[in-house]
């Protein structure tokens, strides 16, 4: 999601390191995960647990928080309970290979979000946050009952289904890709970035969404397509034109949610890639 310059590396609202973070480095830049009471706008049926209670018992359980990211907001009074995102990596699993397995925590105290669990995987080359599509379930746990307990069976559950996101990755590592095919890729992953509207052309083009940022991304195979795809969709700063012909930049994916939904999209594009090929 975002690039990792150093060991640690901080801006607003996002904090991540190639070390576990201490709750110091996590408070400064998501204090929603501390809030110490919901929204007024609960009602009395919410039971709050703040996310630290939950994440202090995922890391007992030996799950570690590697990224967290706080959404913005201009509502006077939300920011403190706003929606927030944690990537965490199980001690058992820290990498395997060139990437890491992580686990994807999504909650609110502002009635935004349930606690949202995600299957994730880390290329460590590019320090790319990847979401798996359909291959790992999702779990949701509401604001209710014991959800400290219930979270961590969800990690745990999703832990346990790794296997089939390894055997996913593994394929699309497998599978060598045309010039052609590469263009294919890019151009339907730049309708689910910019849904540009029927009859108009993009004003980025494919092979600027495969342009690659380093010597490992130059293989022709559908795993590395679709990680530079999604590093260039994701991180912005495509070159491009604005309607009055005006010299820019394509933005950056910042909101949590739309973030989630490209990257799961992405992964969803890249799998049906994998069938046509199987064919």
């Amino acid at each position: 999601m975002y690039a990792l310059a150093t060991r640690f590396k901080t801006i607003s609202g996002c904090a991540k390191a190639d070390v576990p973070l201490s709750t110091d480095e996590i408070r400064r830049a998501a204090p929603s995960i501390f809030a110490e009471d919901a929204h007024e706008s609960r009602s009395g049926k919410y039971t709050y647990i703040p996310t630290s209670a939950v994440l202090d018992g995922l890391r007992k359980e030996g799950f570690q928080p590697f990224l967290v990211v706080q959404a913005g907001t201009r509502i006077q009074g939300r920011q403190e309970y706003t929606k927030h995102l944690i990537r965490l990596r199980h001690a058992s699993r820290l990498t395997v290979g060139e990437e890491a397995p992580e686990i994807v925590l999504v909650n609110s105290h502002d009635g935004t979000s349930s606690y949202q669990m995600i299957a994730g995987v880390y290329r460590i080359v590019c320090a790319n946050g990847l979401v798996c599509g359909d291959k790992v379930e999702d779990f949701k746990v509401p604001h209710r009952g014991n959800v400290v307990d219930r979270v961590i069976d969800g990690a745990y559950r999703i832990l346990d289904q790794f296997d089939q996101v390894d055997a996913a990755k593994h394929t699309m590592k497998g599978i060598k890709l045309s010039p052609g095919e590469q263009n294919a890729f890019a151009a339907a992953a730049l309708e689910l970035r910019f849904n540009t509207p029927e009859g108009e052309a993009s004003s980025v083009t494919p092979a600027q969404v495969l342009a690659p940022h380093r010597t490992e991304d130059l293989a022709n195979n559908l795993w590395t397509t679709f990680n530079v795809a999604q590093e260039n969709l994701i991180r912005g700063g495509i070159p491009t034109r604005t309607a009055n012909g005006r010299r820019t930049r394509t933005r950056a994916v910042q909101g949590i949610d739309q973030n989630v939904k490209l990257n799961r999209a992405l992964w969803v594009l890249s799998e049906e890639m994998a069938k046509l090929k199987a064919a």
